[in-house]
């Protein structure tokens, strides 16, 4: 294969990677990491070192775009981001050590559970008061009705996100993938805020979390130029096109196709991981 077919394909996948980041809130890295390990052979820390760079360019091209439109709550994005920045570079450390096909299966596990978890139904109805804590700490917000008007929304069990905040930190840090899956679990589920501004304040976040684990793939020498360059450009581009549909996508179909992608790689990671083709 020759470096021109190669780029190609990268830029391809790299165009679905962010178009599917920038939509369900995953930051791109759950398809950039198979498609490099499992369709180019690449070493799978390679592959997270350009998978942290693709979600930093994924955050970035989408999250201007929904903070202007009003779809992201910065205030608790911020907020959030001190618990998966800690978890970030804890998470990075320990990837250095740990077996490549390891580091497969845990991918593919986590993130057939955060799919699994995304379908858990939240329990009563919502609460635009929000619980005293979030009041507190100004973390409502009101977001887009799509019908010219705003629509109010409180958050809840500040805690509880909080730590599953550090666990996607780490495992963004161990895993490359930006733990957007494990955001959007926490903010939509445990926080009970509306998807369209999990998913949103998901991308806001990812980019932060995973420039505080990719320095140190950096040092390491994790991150090739000649990869990890296709790859953002074509991140960047899909999330340019992901931001624009999100408008007016509805939130089940966002579900469904978070659901499908999610799954059958996750599959394919722990098979791989597990035969130890990674």
């Amino acid at each position: 294969m020759t470096i021109l077919v190669f780029t190609g394909i990268l830029l391809i996948g790299a165009f679905a990677a962010g178009l599917l980041g920038s939509l369900t809130g995953l930051g791109g890295g759950v398809v950039i990491i198979p498609l490099l390990t499992l369709g180019f052979g690449v070493d799978i820390r390679y592959a997270i070192g350009s998978s942290l760079v693709a979600v930093i360019a994924t955050s970035s091209g989408s999250a201007v775009a929904y903070v202007k439109e009003g779809y992201s709550n910065i205030r608790l994005g911020m907020f959030l981001e001190v618990a998966t920045t800690t978890g970030a570079i804890l998470g990075a450390f320990l990837a250095i050590y740990a077996p490549t096909h390891l580091i497969a299966i845990i991918f593919g596990t986590i993130l057939i559970l955060s799919t699994a978890s995304s379908y858990v139904k939240k329990q009563g109805a919502p609460d635009t008061a929000g619980s005293a804590l979030a009041a507190k700490l100004t973390l409502n917000g009101q977001y887009p009705d799509g019908q010219g008007g705003w629509q109010a929304y409180g958050v809840h069990r500040v805690y509880g996100g909080f730590g599953m905040m550090t666990l996607a930190g780490m495992l963004s840090g161990l895993l490359g993938v930006g733990s957007g899956a494990l955001k959007v679990i926490a903010i939509d589920n445990i926080m009970r805020v509306p998807f369209k501004v999990s998913t949103t304040t998901s991308n806001f976040m990812i980019g932060v979390t995973a420039a505080a684990s990719a320095g140190i793939y950096l040092y390491r020498g994790y991150i090739d130029p000649g990869i990890a360059m296709p790859v953002v450009l074509g991140v960047l581009g899909g999330a340019f096109l992901g931001s624009r549909i999100l408008a007016g996508a509805r939130p089940a179909w966002l579900r469904v196709i978070f659901t499908v992608v999610v799954v059958f790689l996750a599959v394919e990671m722990i098979y791989n991981g597990a035969t130890h083709r990674i």
